[in-house]
């Protein structure tokens, strides 16, 4: 890309708001951040101004939800990267309206302006999550084909019946991968809060005329994530634990999968969206490969060389998924050189990054907690 831009990026702070600057800069881009620093992900130091807030060029401290710190981001910007928003899906089942004000909302003022203010932005790339799947695509084992189920209920996790059955004759249905042409079946009010940012943007850049991409991001990991937030990040979630050598509860009977993808991969699909001709767009950005949460435990215990015992407990959260991945063909057709990083590659890098940071006490039992106090999971920690 030759043209030089101004660029945009809410919740620049985050990991991955660091990552796709860094891959922004790398290309001669002009980069200013949109970011109120959450204690929640900054942790202390978020009262002040954190060191790494001097990557970006410019740097406005502000709330999504507020239309004047939008207006002052926005001027003299090309084009606009909406990573900003609250991530934790187990969290927002009981914070529903923060969520849905800071995700929703947000985007939704975002848009406001762009549709009623003299703002020249001719881009925008929002992320979302391969939340808004639900179940994703199985295939039932009788005679229904491909089928999306419906989100599993609590007495269903109750009484341990963890796999999703056909919904249309309740028969065995196994999982593959998901394409972005799978129905969305939200599980989580974070899925749902995600689809409407997702579907708010795409309608209303088609509408105004300015070229707009969703990127549906499976589980994003790498150096750099946050180490002390216990509602979101599994692999932040058990290395903490891990490198204490404290005792590791995976959840349901640990056969569920997940998608892992590199954080460096997915700052190239950002940059490379902005060289996207067809508007709008939605795209999956996963490694499409499921993992199972037992061999992920067992290969971050390796990586740590931890002495850590992993509990296969039958423990639950209401609006947790079974199993879910990316049909990478859609991508691969727009980045046929787009190569995810491997697992095992990716968490050894991940693990040496860790290894230089601050050791935080364990407090994924206070979230736990909080979730059974309110009837939503059980766990026995």
């Amino acid at each position: 890309m030759d043209t030089i831009l101004n660029i945009l990026v809410t919740g620049g702070a985050g990991f991955i708001g660091r990552h796709v600057t860094s891959r922004l800069q790398s290309e001669g881009h002009r980069v200013r951040w949109l970011d109120n620093l959450d204690p929640q992900v900054h942790g202390a130091e978020a009262a002040g101004n954190p060191d790494y807030t001097s990557q970006a060029d410019e740097m406005v401290r502000g709330d999504v939800r507020a239309r004047e710190d939008w207006q002052t981001a926005l001027q003299d910007i090309d084009a606009v990267i909406h990573l900003a928003a609250q991530t934790g899906t187990a969290q927002s089942m009981y914070r529903v309206a923060d969520y849905t004000d800071v995700n929703v909302g947000g985007t939704g003022l975002l848009w406001d302006i762009l549709a009623n203010d003299k703002i020249r932005v001719k881009q925008v790339i929002v992320a979302s999550s391969r939340a808004v799947y639900g179940e994703g695509s199985y295939r039932c084992v009788s005679r229904c084909g491909l089928v999306v189920p419906e989100p599993r209920s609590r007495s269903q996790l109750e009484s341990g019946q963890w796999e999703p059955r056909c919904p249309i004759c309740g028969e065995e249905a196994r999982p593959v991968a998901t394409a972005e042409a799978s129905a969305p079946q939200p599980a989580s009010l974070y899925a749902s809060t995600k689809l409407a940012q997702e579907s708010i943007s795409l309608t209303m850049g088609r509408a105004l005329g300015i070229s707009t991409a969703a990127l549906r991001l499976q589980n994003v990991y790498g150096p750099g994530q946050s180490l002390r937030n216990p509602y979101t990040g599994i692999i932040s979630i058990f290395s903490n634990q891990m490198r204490q050598n404290l005792p590791v509860n995976i959840y349901e009977d640990g056969n569920e999968s997940r998608d892992f993808v590199y954080v460096d991969d997915v700052a190239d699909v950002f940059m490379s969206a902005l060289r996207f001709k067809e508007t709008p767009v939605l795209v999956n950005v996963g490694s499409g490969c499921p993992t199972t949460l037992t061999d992920l435990a067992e290969t971050l215990r390796d990586a740590w060389e931890s002495s850590s015992t992993l509990t296969i407990s039958g423990d639950y959260r209401v609006g947790d998924i079974r199993h879910n991945w990316s049909d990478n063909t859609r991508i691969n057709e727009y980045l046929p050189d787009w190569q995810p990083k491997s697992l095992s590659d990716g968490l050894n890098d991940f693990v040496q990054w860790a290894k230089t940071q601050a050791e935080f006490a364990d407090t994924s039992g206070f979230a736990t907690g909080e979730l059974a106090a309110r009837d939503l999971g059980r766990s026995g920690q």
